[in-house]
């Protein structure tokens, strides 16, 4: 489950600039889950209380085009309260569906702090806080009412790329960054495109690309191809100078090849049982909070993770001592090559 919050109440603000040599800050899930197919059907099964029912489905839609319009997904709303949906969407408060039993899907929290959450595919679920005064327009604040009128379309944007597959992004001007409720960002930003691009493929709903690439357009016009058939001249995901290793590799940390599948294990300082130190871990520098099921776990002074593609990267361990950091520790680890198959 992913967890969007509003930063505005919590004062979180990113320190992260643009640097010029950029390296992708998009991130897939760990498990790389997506939807198998690209002709996606939503439902809203509860409306909020603060905005009508048109306006919400309106609200909804224009959010989900944000993503049909860079991608080869179409989305399409089923209002039959008797058909299956691959998106469930609902308004809910505190307590709902099964959020008491499962520590992967918390309850809310009321008028303001966490706004919204989104499972990843195929779980398919976005749920909303309906206590939050939501509205067709831009997030502002009412002195009226003297609450937060929350921007459904941004909101609702951001949720599903989580429900599409994605996670946050290091890039501090996408709309998948944590923080694009406190920056008001509202539309997809390149590194939202890269990301969902790397899931799902390129843009081409108008098969026009095949037969200009047969005229040669590729070499000859270039800057045409790359912006309206990325995929068809291999220009898709993002340019080369930008596709490296998830983060730059500290000098004295050796880098590991490991085969695909194989759990791979690090421990961090050593056990005293007088005075357990504290622990925090770490992948590509930022902090990682909890464990996620088939792909990493955490328990005390051990971290295991499954590698793949997406879990590629620095791990690094932070022994604290009464506030105080005494040690850390990192290991790189990097996807070993597989061999070429002979058949």
């Amino acid at each position: 489950v992913c967890v969007w919050t509003d930063g505005r109440m919590n004062g979180h603000k990113s320190s992260e600039t643009l640097a010029g040599s950029r390296s992708k800050r998009y991130a897939i899930n760990p498990l790389g889950h997506k939807w198998s197919h690209h002709n996606i059907t939503y439902r809203i099964i509860k409306f909020p209380n603060t905005l009508n029912v048109d306006d919400t489905r309106k609200a909804i839609g224009i959010a989900f085009t944000k993503w049909s319009d860079v991608s080869p997904l179409t989305f399409t709303e089923v209002t039959d309260g008797n058909a299956t949906a691959d998106i469930n969407i609902g308004f809910y408060t505190f307590n709902h569906t099964d959020c008491w039993w499962s520590p992967l899907h918390p309850c809310f929290d009321g008028l303001n702090g966490e706004l919204a959450h989104a499972f990843l595919p195929p779980r398919g679920e976005i749920h909303f806080d309906n206590h939050e005064f939501w509205i067709l327009g831009k997030s502002r604040f009412s002195w009226k009412q003297g609450v937060w009128l929350n921007d459904l379309v941004q909101v609702a944007a951001h949720e599903i790329g989580h429900a599409l597959g994605l996670w946050h992004s290091r890039a501090p001007t996408a709309l998948m960054h944590p923080n694009a409720t406190y920056t008001g960002q509202r539309n997809v930003a390149q590194d939202d495109v890269w990301g969902i691009q790397r899931l799902y493929g390129c843009l081409d709903k108008k098969r026009v690309c095949g037969p200009w690439a047969r005229l040669g357009f590729c070499e000859r016009r270039k800057t045409f191809m790359k912006k309206n058939c990325p995929q068809r001249c291999d220009l898709c995901y993002e340019p080369l100078e930008a596709v490296a290793t998830p983060t730059p590799t500290p000098a004295n940390v050796k880098i590991k090849m490991v085969p695909r599948g194989k759990v791979v294990g690090f421990r961090c300082g050593t056990k005293n049982p007088r005075s357990p130190p504290k622990v925090s871990w770490y992948k590509d520098g930022e902090r990682i909070l909890t464990s996620i099921p088939g792909y990493i776990v955490i328990k005390d002074r051990d971290l295991r993770i499954v590698v793949n593609e997406f879990n590629e990267g620095v791990y690094t361990c932070r022994v604290h001592r009464r506030g105080d950091m005494v040690s850390a520790n990192s290991w790189a680890i990097r996807l070993k090559p597989e061999e070429p198959s002979n058949s």
